[in-house]
């Protein structure tokens, strides 16, 4: 049964990938499953890898229709699983991660948006990692997090014993080493920065497969999380988009190509795990974290509209979980409404955990419709929505979703049975299930609300990081936009805003204000030279640095000012100050930080984006 199962999970698939290796000799397979076979029965935990690509739509494989792209291993996994033909997870990425780590809605764990600190999981929230950690496994993160850049908020303060990732926001983004374009970047590997050779969708799962393969003796939790195909889609081979190149548009074949690579690594992700003999007690769950960003021209599965959207377009998406030794390999269809709050109970489920202690999951586990997915079944209403605002609004961009009824906005109303694409509503025809369904919402923007006027805030002073890295991504904006990209950085984009944080322990604090991030090192008032060269291609063009595209502008700033709590310090610029440096007088609790860069009248410019806050004295 294992062999058969090997084969047709590994035989030949035409695939385009330069990862092809031989299949391991007969013998090699044989004793794999042995050896897989002997665990199992021995009652060993199973592993377990949870794998997200980003902005990967429900149409943007294969296996579910579209007619243009090659995703042979992603096919061949749906093939071999349970897949929750309606499922749901939040229109944007952030809130989908809070979400799935938390098995709570992410509104409750106050994730709503992607920038502006919004994004920063709260401190006392109980993880996906947490619980394996406490259950004896070893967990590790490789790629995406999204949950926060400073010490409570980082993988390695949540459960996880390794990290290696890009920054918060992502690549490109202000929080991330400047000059990162996905190919030779510079990461960070558990709080500390470190360069890395080759693309990196590449990289996190060299990771991934060397964290599989450092400790035998323990179960592994794994999260491997890539940044693609979310924009900007660079590639450092644009041969890689030649299969797509005449179907679609030029952005559209690079999307498809760097899906394509993801699914040659998954591939590979498999093999290794057959080679270690792991596959048969390795659950493995594949899902992606909104809708399509690149694809819906081509094929979008009948759905309406694209990530960001509160129609099923944004936020239905595929997902597959595996798992041999547990009956999970073959194709089975659930089709009742689930969600991103369901993957950690179920999870629990299947490992047999207790619950964690003291934790509302808004979650349940999926486990009893694995075997018979026509078994009876309570009936469900679940709650999606997009805020990305500084303070949530009720009914905004929400579905409120059953197995057949969508109420959208809480004034619109789709049979899904009936209409699928979302075209038609029908709320004047079926009042009742408007009435009930709003009620519902209610409900639960009553529970999710509460702490809404919080903060996250990282900690200054805390042995568990000694510098805390400030960037105006994660600023909440008093004026203008929020400076969330390198290119608004490089722009001078006129904008301002404060950091939420909190004092651990009084002292004396060194604030080291900057418009430039330390790598660049360019003054304040000038603009940087990138020296990376070109190892990079977007829409076929060579690219090093920012991948927003923005031309660095100079600015006339003649003053820096630092504003901490009620303390106020000013400097004069020389042009060549690459920062401006000034200590305060803490004692222990939240405070805020405001910067601003200022002409020679006074008149505030932008603010400095980039602040490295440490301790230096204690009283």
């Amino acid at each position: 049964m294992y062999l058969r199962s090997f084969a047709a999970t590994f035989g030949g698939n035409g695939s385009r990938s330069d990862f092809r290796k031989p299949l391991p000799a007969i013998a090699a397979c044989a004793i794999a499953s042995i050896v897989a076979s002997s665990v199992v029965a021995a009652g060993a935990k199973p592993n377990v890898i949870v794998l997200v690509t980003d902005d990967q739509g429900y149409g943007d494989l294969a296996c579910h229709g579209n007619p243009i792209i090659h995703t042979p291993n992603m096919d061949r996994l749906h093939a071999q699983s349970v897949r929750l033909v309606d499922f749901h997870v939040d229109p944007t990425c952030a809130p989908t991660r809070s979400a799935l780590m938390t098995g709570r809605y992410s509104h409750r764990v106050k994730v709503w948006h992607t920038i502006t600190g919004r994004n920063m999981l709260r401190k006392d929230e109980v993880t996906m990692a947490d619980v394996f950690r406490q259950n004896g496994y070893r967990t590790g993160h490789f790629g995406k997090w999204h949950l926060g850049t400073n010490y409570p908020y980082r993988p390695i303060d949540r459960g996880f014993d390794e990290w290696l990732g890009h920054g918060d926001g992502g690549t490109g983004t202000a929080t991330d080493h400047w000059g990162n374009d996905r190919v030779s970047d510079t990461c960070i590997r558990n709080g500390r920065k470190e360069p890395k050779e080759g693309y990196a969708p590449d990289v996190f799962f060299d990771e991934a497969i060397r964290f599989i393969r450092a400790d035998r003796d323990r179960p592994f939790f794994l999260y491997l999380a890539t940044y693609v195909p979310h924009s900007p889609w660079s590639l450092p081979d644009k041969r890689w988009v030649d299969p797509y190149r005449d179907q679609v548009p030029l952005g559209t074949a690079y999307f498809f190509a760097s899906i394509t690579r993801v699914d040659d690594n998954l591939g590979r992700l498999r093999r290794c795990l057959a080679e270690e003999g792991l596959a048969e007690n390795t659950i493995l769950v594949f899902l992606t974290d909104n809708g399509t960003s690149g694809g819906r021209q081509v094929f979008n599965a009948g759905m309406r509209d694209q990530k960001g959207s509160e129609y099923d377009g944004g936020h239905r998406v595929p997902c597959f979980l595996h798992w041999p030794a547990g009956g999970l390999n073959r194709p089975v269809d659930v089709p009742h409404v689930t969600a991103h709050v369901d993957l950690l109970p179920t999870l629990i489920d299947l490992c047999g955990f207790r619950p964690p202690e003291g934790v509302a999951l808004d979650g349940t586990s999926l486990r009893p419709l694995f075997d018979d997915p026509n078994a009876p079944w309570p009936a469900r209403t679940l709650v999606v929505e997009s805020q990305r605002i500084p303070h949530p609004e009720p009914w905004r961009k929400c579905a409120v979703m059953t197995d057949r009824w969508r109420l959208v906005g809480g004034k619109e109303l789709y049979d899904m049975v009936a209409d699928p694409g979302q075209k038609k509503n029908v709320a004047d025809e079926h009042p009742d299930v408007v009435g009930r369904l709003r009620d519902a919402y209610r409900g639960y923007w009553a529970g999710v609300t509460e702490g809404d006027d919080q903060y996250g805030r990282p900690i200054l002073g805390s042995p568990q990081q000694e510098e805390v890295y400030l960037c105006s991504e994660d600023w909440t904006p008093t004026e203008g936009p929020c400076p969330w990209s390198q290119a608004a950085v490089a722009n001078a984009t006129p904008a301002f805003g404060f950091w939420p944080v909190e004092v651990a322990v009084a002292g004396t604090y060194r604030f080291e204000l900057r418009r430039w991030p330390r790598e660049v090192d360019a003054p304040i008032v000038g603009v940087p030279i990138v020296e990376k060269s070109p190892d990079a291609y977007l829409n076929d063009q060579p690219v090093s640095g920012t991948l927003y595209p923005a031309e660095p502008r100079a600015i006339a700033a003649a003053k820096v000012r630092l504003k901490v709590g009620e303390v106020v310090r000013e400097a004069a610029i020389s042009p060549a100050d690459v920062a401006k440096v000034f200590t305060v007088d803490l004692q222990p609790g939240p405070t805020r930080i405001e910067t601003w860069l200022l002409d020679a009248d006074g008149e505030p410019l932008c603010g400095a984006y980039y602040v490295y806050a440490r301790q230096v004295k204690k009283p």
